[in-house]
């Protein structure tokens, strides 16, 4: 950054006058040409409008969640999915067409890269050689068979991979209403095509499983009945295919029901508020038995706890709890039914008296027994940390607040305040006062001065990983909201 650009910045100011906010020129001006500076080189080294997580300053070495090539994109997030809606946000605040065009981009490239199951692998590969190993929704009707048989065909549900990309293309498309460009279209057919998935893969009782190839389930296989408690627990990994499970893992079965709640909302569509509603049906039946009514990570077809990978046994998981019970309360505070918040009371109760530390919890404990436990690759689980190896006490969150504490603070001013105060609430948030407007601006000012400083000539925020001076999507995400923020506080 020049002298006089630094100059500008030290010198920018915010100000109230006359009620009303008075964003201080070059401070504004700063923040647009930072943005425009970081999206013209990111743009750059995208592929096909799409990103991974990471890339080395000399774009010889890149990867997402693993090693990365070339011709591919992360969709796991803070991939491309993540990148586009930053974008799409940056469009919103600025109205500059070109966030737009990069929101739109990365869109296709997802629209791309679905597959004909309607979801998303964690990546994309755009080499013609590679690219034929997946069965994606454009070879419709292209392939025999036999050879779409031979092809992957697994979409994911885990890490918010398919939900978040489903979202981009719902807020790309609400964006571009109207247009019948070529990529408009694709985005808007890819968007409903993967909605119309999300529902085919959801279980009759309303879950979902971690991973789906696009085949329908056998109802029978899945009745609808209530969680229970197996009568025999094994202690050791039953390697059995898990990707079939109910899975609350990493928020899997949440991000499922927000996507469609956020598709009910823009396109209309009863049907995929009544599918969301049903996946806060499963939430209900899913809820453990006393003596410990949470939740558990993963369940199997007959709604019992169940193994996923050899360090995660089945327990009752205090991490997934905390996300089960504010979707619930989100659902009551959608529908204003009661029943969402009925079973919350039971749950806080047992996690009030499962605490390790105060405001701490072990992430699973034993059915039964209620003793924290602690998985290891060996397939095997203990009772103390110290008893895993070293590489699992370091690589799984076992202990932590999990958010629990905000979630059940959320619960109880839902409960005390009422429905309608909450919904007035929002209402009102999304209407800031001046002096709102004024005080977002002021606390964000020093975040948005650290990034317009740490910003390098080419528009990059470069981090040292492993001694690799390195790009990393995460950052370009973070500082970019972080502008955004500040010029929505003090838009005139």
């Amino acid at each position: 950054m020049g002298c006089a650009l630094r100059g500008a910045v030290l010198a920018a100011t915010i100000t109230v006058a006359g009620g009303g906010l008075r964003a201080a020129e070059p401070l504004a001006n700063d923040v647009r040409v930072a943005m425009e500076k970081a999206t013209a080189y990111i743009r750059t080294i995208a592929t096909e409008g799409g990103y991974l997580w990471s890339y080395s300053a000399d774009l010889k070495t890149r990867a997402g969640e693993t090693k990365a090539t070339a011709t591919q994109i992360w969709v796991q997030p803070p991939g491309t999915p993540t990148m586009g809606r930053t974008f799409l946000r940056a469009y919103e605040v600025t109205r500059d067409a070109r966030y737009l065009d990069a929101a739109k981009a990365a869109a296709d490239a997802l629209a791309t890269g679905q597959l004909e199951s309607g979801g998303w692998d964690y990546l994309v590969d755009f080499d013609p050689k590679l690219s034929s190993q997946w069965y994606r929704r454009t070879d419709l009707g292209k392939l025999s068979a036999a050879e779409a048989a031979k092809r992957k065909n697994v979409s994911t549900f885990d890490d918010d991979t398919t939900q978040s990309a489903l979202r981009l293309l719902l807020a790309v498309a609400d964006a571009s209403k109207g247009s019948n460009e070529p990529r408009d279209v694709r985005i808007r057919e890819a968007r409903d095509y993967g909605l119309a998935k999300l529902i085919a893969a959801q279980r009759p009782n309303g879950g979902w499983p971690q991973r789906w190839n696009g085949i329908a389930a056998d109802p029978k296989a899945y009745p609808v009945k209530a969680a229970s408690l197996p009568a025999e627990r094994p202690r050791t990994h039953q390697k059995e295919n898990y990707y079939g499970h109910y899975t609350l893992n990493d928020n899997a079965h949440r991000d499922c029901v927000l996507t469609l709640l956020d598709a009910a909302k823009r396109l209309g569509k009863p049907e995929y508020r009544a599918a969301a509603l049903r996946g806060g049906e499963f939430l209900l039946a899913a809820q453990l038995p006393e003596p410990q009514p949470a939740w558990a990570q993963q369940y199997n077809a007959q709604m019992q706890p169940a193994w996923a990978r050899a360090f995660e046994p089945p327990g009752v998981c205090s991490n997934e709890s905390s996300g089960a019970m504010r979707l619930l309360v989100d659902l009551y505070v959608e529908t204003g039914d009661e029943k969402f918040l009925e079973p919350l009371p039971r749950a806080i109760a047992w996690l009030k008296r499962s605490e390790v530390a105060p405001g701490r919890w072990a992430r699973l404990y034993e059915l039964g027994t209620n003793l924290p436990i602690f998985g290891d690759r060996d397939g095997k689980y203990y009772y103390h940390l110290e008893e895993l190896s070293a590489e699992r006490q370091t690589g799984y969150s076992w202990t932590g607040p999990y958010g629990l504490p905000a979630t059940i603070a959320y619960y109880e001013d839902v409960k005390a305040a009422g429905r309608e105060a909450i919904l007035e609430r929002r209402k009102a948030a999304e209407t800031p006062t001046a002096k709102q407007r004024a005080s977002r601006a002021k606390a964000v000012e020093t975040r948005v001065r650290y990034a317009i400083n740490a910003m390098d000539t080419q528009g990059r925020w470069i981090q040292p990983i492993k001694g690799v001076p390195t790009v990393r999507t995460e950052p370009y995400v973070t500082n970019m909201t972080a502008f955004c923020d500040y010029l929505e506080a003090v838009k005139p």
